[in-house]
Order: C-alpha cells, then sequence, then structure tokens
C-alpha cells in the first residue's frame, strides 16, 4: 500500500521549479488569463524569496506547516484581501504538487485559516459627478479643432472608454482587452470576455455612446484594422494602468475630491440601475457575476435615495398624533 508521507518523498525538487510547473499548468492545460498568471507569479516569487536560503527551497517536498505558519504571520500586517489572494495562490500550487506526486501531502491540510474581509460599500458616483466628467471632456473636444493631431484623436478615445465603462459596467480589463470583432456598430452590441473566459453580450442604448465610439473608429481604423480595438499612440494594446492614470486626471480637473476609479464606474453603473428598481439577476448578468451573493453589495442606497423612501413610504407618516392621546 502507499502511504503518503512528506518525509519519504523520494525525489525532491526545489521551488523554483515548482513555481514553474505549476505556471505552465496554470498557462497550457488551464488556460487562466494573463492577469491571473502575472498574480500567480508575483505571490509565488514573494513565498520563494521567504524561503530563500533555507531547507525548504531546495527540499520543497519536506516543507512542513510550521514554514506555512511563519509566513502567515509575516504577511499578517496586510489587507485581508491580500493575505486571501496570497494564500490561495500558495494552496493552488501545492494542490497542483500534490495531485503530480502520490507521495506528497499538502501541508495546508493541516492548517486552518479563516480570513475575514470587512464588508465594505463599494464608492459610487452621483449621476452629476458623472456629468461634470465626461463635459470637462466633451469641452476639451470641442475646443481641440484639429482631428489630424494625436492629442484629438487620444481625446476621442478616451471618452470612448469613460462611456463605455459607464454606459456598460465593464470591467477596465475588459475595455482594454476589446477587439475589433467584439463590437458591432450598428447594433451597438458589444461582446464581452469576462473571468474565468465567460462570455456576455451587452447592449449599448445610447446614442451620444455609440456615435463617440464610431468616431473613435473613423480616426484609427486603418491601425486597429485586424487587432486591438483601443490602441495608445503607437499602436499597441492601451495598458488598464493608462486608463487608470486618464481617468485620474479628469477626475481631478472635474474639481472632484472622491476617490473614483474606473472600478467605480462598475460601482456607479450598477447601483444607478438598482435605485432605478432594475431586478438585481440582470444586473448580474450584465455585470457577468458568477454569483447573486456578489452582485448584492450594491444593494444598499444612498442617503438621496434613502431620505426619498423613508419621507414618502415609511408607515409613521400615517400616525396623527394628538395631545389628548
Amino acid at each position: 500500500m502507499n502511504s503518503k508521507n512528506p518525509g519519504k518523498n523520494t525525489q525532491e525538487i526545489n521551488i523554483k521549479e515548482v513555481i514553474k510547473g505549476f505556471l505552465f499548468h496554470c498557462q497550457f492545460e488551464k488556460n487562466l488569463s494573463t492577469k491571473t498568471l502575472r498574480a500567480y507569479t508575483t505571490d509565488l516569487e514573494q513565498f520563494a524569496i521567504y524561503i530563500k536560503g533555507t531547507e525548504d527551497e531546495k527540499r520543497f517536498k519536506s516543507m512542513t506547516k510550521d514554514t506555512l505558519k511563519s509566513y502567515l504571520q509575516k504577511i499578517s500586517n496586510l489587507k485581508p484581501k491580500t493575505i486571501k489572494r496570497k494564500v490561495a495562490s500558495l494552496k493552488a500550487m501545492l494542490n497542483y504538487l500534490e495531485y503530480e506526486d502520490d507521495e506528497y501531502i499538502n501541508p495546508f491540510r493541516k492548517i486552518k485559516v479563516r480570513l475575514k474581509e470587512p464588508s465594505l460599500i463599494p464608492s459610487v458616483m452621483t449621476l452629476h459627478e458623472v456629468k461634470k466628467i465626461l463635459s470637462i471632456m466633451y469641452k476639451e473636444l470641442e475646443n481641440s479643432n484639429n482631428v489630424n493631431q494625436c492629442t484629438y484623436k487620444a481625446l476621442v478615445r478616451n471618452i470612448a472608454i469613460v462611456e463605455i465603462l459607464f454606459s456598460t459596467g465593464m470591467r477596465v480589463s475588459e475595455v482594454c482587452s476589446l477587439q475589433l470583432q467584439d463590437i458591432n456598430l450598428k447594433t451597438g452590441v458589444i461582446k464581452v470576455f469576462g473571468k474565468g473566459s465567460k462570455e456576455r453580450m451587452i447592449q449599448i442604448c445610447q446614442s451620444e455612446t455609440i456615435s463617440i465610439i464610431k468616431n473613435y473608429y473613423q480616426l484609427h481604423k486603418t491601425q486597429i484594422k485586424n487587432g486591438n480595438f483601443f490602441i495608445n499612440r503607437l499602436g499597441l494594446l492601451l495598458s488598464t494602468q493608462s486608463v487608470r492614470l486618464m481617468v485620474k486626471s479628469y477626475v481631478s480637473k472635474a474639481g472632484l475630491t472622491k476617490h473614483i476609479t474606473p472600478h467605480t464606474f462598475r460601482h456607479t453603473f450598477a447601483t444607478l440601475l438598482l435605485e432605478e428598481d432594475v431586478d438585481i439577476k440582470y444586473i448580474q448578468n450584465m455585470l457577468g457575476h458568477s454569483s447573486i451573493a456578489i452582485t448584492q453589495i450594491y444593494t444598499h442606497v444612498n442617503i438621496s435615495k434613502q431620505k426619498k423612501i423613508l419621507s414618502t413610504k415609511h408607515p409613521r407618516r400615517k400616525l396623527q398624533l394628538t395631545g389628548n392621546d
């Protein structure tokens, strides 16, 4: 009978080999996204640095739960969400190693890790704040007359991106990875490839949004004929970091002090639709959430909506009390 015992591994291996094999498995066997691979690489290389120079580095299969416990203590000052991701990355690699080697036992089996993330209400914009950002952008476009200038083309691109973020609730990574064939310029339908390569369709119905997207296409169609839809001045894929910096710039120009990122448009999209009494199941589908539990973080209402509800709907308004009662 083959008993699993980490102390009896006949073939030892160093951590670099394990990481290399695991990332190969993730990329070519599981076909995970570039973003996920990048996160795995960062987290696992950090752990490799932590055990550098120890016996665990060269004899990785003999690593015990004590090493994992000390590593958890080392990263305990990080945010709960970050810790969860790093633990998940390490667990995934050790599970892979256990699957590949019948004699190996994942030391995480001996540890119970419970991390509770604080339940935070996502930051959202008011419709007025969205209007201020878009107004600044369109005003700049109106004052820029030379359509052949790079600055003009970049401005049209930036407006198109912000309009799409607000109109669809797409993640910034989804917007940046759009291909020309993913956008139907006649119908306004966008094919989105979300997390886990899940595909969903989103319809843009606002004529202004469709118009600016078409304008962007006309200005860049020779460069994006067979590739990425949103490109930088060199004709290469526009990075998510470029979009974040662009949004930050226009938030500042609009005079807003609130912390606003591309993802804030996604939060705002969901929250404002809920306030218009759109069924949460439809919003779940549009956001590409695998579970409605994720979408329910948007079921909070803002103060102005709350005031309207409580002033017009609360039963206390029907109570007419007199001094004799």
